[in-house]
């Protein structure tokens, strides 16, 4: 049972990290400089791969596709600590698989080093938001909305972009 949770979380979040870098990079092209619409692209095809994803994979591993959502299970002790290692080491491999196969996908190479630099107070401050919304998002859902917790993060993520 393990081995299916463990490759359903790398999977998932490879599928993940290509829909959202392949509809960045897709956005981009589409957009010609408009911003709001490279955005806009980028969003919605996020929110639906989430919806997507969670819901079939969510019965197997409960899609974290996150480590800090993996370490909030962990925390709540719904994980073991080696099916939480485990966890973590198929969303890294799942997330560099995922960005590789978006880059094969649109003929870029394969391994790249970013031209944007992201830091500051406003990136981290964004991210660590981004993330409480996240794990909220969740814990609600748990508690109030537990059918519906797939479109919940979807939409949520889906607005957090913006």
């Amino acid at each position: 049972m393990n081995t299916q949770k463990l490759l359903s979380e790398g999977i998932g979040t490879a599928l993940l990290l290509s829909i959202v870098v392949g509809s960045g990079i897709m956005g981009e092209t589409l957009a010609q400089g408009n911003t709001a619409v490279a955005l806009l692209a980028n969003s919605l095809a996020t929110g639906c791969g989430l919806y997507f994803l969670i819901s079939l994979l969510g019965p197997i591993s409960g899609a974290h596709f996150n480590p800090v959502v993996s370490l909030r299970a962990f925390l709540r002790q719904e994980l073991s600590t080696v099916l939480f290692l485990g966890y973590i080491a198929a969303q890294v491999i799942g997330g560099m698989i995922g960005v590789w196969i978006a880059h094969l996908m649109f003929e870029l190479p394969i391994l790249q080093t970013s031209l944007k630099i992201r830091s500051g107070l406003g990136n981290w401050s964004g991210e660590c938001i981004a993330t409480f919304g996240l794990l909220l998002t969740i814990g609600l859902g748990e508690r109030f909305a537990r059918d519906k917790i797939a479109m919940l993060v979807s939409c949520y993520i889906t607005s957090a972009y913006w």
